[in-house]
């Protein structure tokens, strides 16, 4: 079956339809290959591999090197980013802690 590309990039149609495809896999399950998704969209393996990529940015699916393209297990790149806007809010507090503390200690610390 041959899916032909509209308005949108070619690569990003490629990653909207997986996207929607890994949806209903399980964690670990492999991608088909390249070359199996190149003869199925109908595209060049070049647009295929960046479509591919836009998803392994994404932390959709995660690479194997030669054994594939594989759903990924983890938490997606948002969850991540919530991790670190929270780790940088403790630092943050943090921070304004020990400086209150050295300022109550005066000069010279403890």
């Amino acid at each position: 079956m041959t899916v032909t590309g509209g308005p949108k990039p070619k690569a990003v149609h490629v990653a909207d339809v997986l996207r929607e495809e890994v949806k209903k896999m399980q964690p670990g399950e492999r991608l088909p290959t390249q070359r199996e998704l190149a003869d199925r969209f109908g595209f060049a393996g070049q647009t295929v591999q960046n479509g591919l990529a836009i998803l392994r940015a994404e932390g959709v699916i995660e690479s194997a090197g030669n054994l594939g393209n594989f759903v990924s297990g983890g938490e997606s790149k948002e969850d991540v980013r919530d991790d670190i806007k929270e780790i940088r809010s403790q630092i943050q507090t943090l921070t304004e802690r020990v400086a209150e503390l050295e300022a109550r200690s005066g000069p010279g610390g403890m």
